[in-house]
């Protein structure tokens, strides 16, 4: 929940938790991508599992409370779409070209997440106080995800594809 103090907002618990994830999962994919044209796996294999938990979290904690007190669902829907066209990127070997797709849907993505009456706000105030609390100790337990090798070939690219269009058609 947010709070007004002399006309500022101040993020809840729930806004700052994830918005703090997406600094730490930015960081690793700078890592990644730090030598021009190539992808570090070490750090890349970091960001990729940090993304699934958080889609993750997201999925299984975060957006069911909102959903289950009664907030709008078309945002969370849309949401859902973004993540499976992230999780599809998610598959191949990472190329610099995969991670330009990666960033195009997360620079928005992320922005309505955290922007003001965005999906982090909203669920910070379905919960309210006492229950975003304990939603972070809920968040601050979710496993690790167990990664697969990559997968490359033409369904996967053909996945991707397809994720990627209804990814960008919702918001138009």
């Amino acid at each position: 929940m947010t709070r007004s103090l002399d006309d500022q907002t101040m993020p809840g618990p729930l806004s700052l938790f994830f918005a703090a994830d997406h600094r730490r999962l930015d960081a690793l994919l700078r890592q990644a991508t730090y030598k021009p044209g190539r992808i570090a796996l070490g750090p890349f294999g970091e960001f990729r599992a940090g993304l699934l938990k958080h889609i993750g979290m997201e999925e299984k904690i975060l957006f069911p409370i909102a959903r289950h007190k009664g907030a709008d669902s078309r945002l969370f829907a849309r949401l859902r779409v973004d993540h499976g066209a992230i999780a599809s990127l998610l598959v191949p070997t990472p190329t610099p070209e995969i991670v330009g797709q990666i960033l195009s849907v997360l620079s928005l993505h992320n922005r309505r997440e955290e922007e003001p009456k965005g999906a982090y706000e909203i669920c910070d105030e379905a919960a309210g106080p006492a229950e975003a609390e304990l939603l972070l100790a809920s968040l601050s337990a979710f496993p690790e995800v167990k990664l697969k090798d990559y997968r490359d070939g033409p369904a996967v690219f053909r996945h991707i594809e397809v994720n990627l269009d209804l990814s960008r058609r919702q918001w138009l």
